[in-house]
């Protein structure tokens, strides 16, 4: 037993080693759409550094993108638009809302605003604020990746679970 430790071999399931990968390599969609994008920008700057947790590159395709964050207000115009991207990207694929208007129309109460991105496309995690900060979406793009890694995925939530918010104030 005492060899193991210097063993040459690693061993793991193909299931774990998927999860492994996906987690810690999340690309992206570049899609902003309102005042939040800015401060999605601020992600890639040295001083937030995102490619610490494997998520630097924002792809310009949603065919080569797997994660959608969504920046700011949905308008009803632009609801075809953003469906169509998410049914191009690449699966699996997740959805962070990122803001309130994302998340629950914000302050536009009005016909022309989506009161919700969770009304057009599934969200896995809710980033709060108006605009959120750079953290806060740090910090979502971390529970996303947990949630990755324990195989708590879309697909395999049961009907009753919800997604997490994460950056919420009590």
């Amino acid at each position: 037993m005492s060899g193991e430790a210097n063993s040459p071999f690693v061993l793991t399931t193909v299931d774990q080693m998927t999860r492994w990968a996906q987690r810690n390599s999340l690309w992206p969609l570049t899609m902003g759409l309102a005042c939040c994008a800015i401060e999605m920008m601020a992600l890639v700057t040295p001083r937030f550094d995102a490619a610490r947790f494997g998520a630097e590159v924002f792809r310009g395709s949603p065919r080569q993108a797997d994660l959608m964050i969504v920046s700011g207000r949905v308008c009803h115009k632009m609801v075809p638009v953003v469906r169509q991207l998410y049914e191009q990207m690449a699966e699996p694929k997740w959805v962070m809302s990122m803001g309130a208007c994302a998340s629950s129309g914000g302050t536009f109460n009005n016909y022309a605003v989506v009161q919700g991105v969770d009304q057009v496309l599934p969200v896995d995690v809710y980033v709060p604020g108006c605009p959120p900060t750079p953290e806060a979406v740090l910090q979502a793009l971390v529970a996303l990746q947990e949630r990755i890694a324990s195989g708590a995925a879309r697909g395999a939530l049961p009907a009753n679970a919800r997604p997490q918010a994460v950056g919420a104030r009590a």
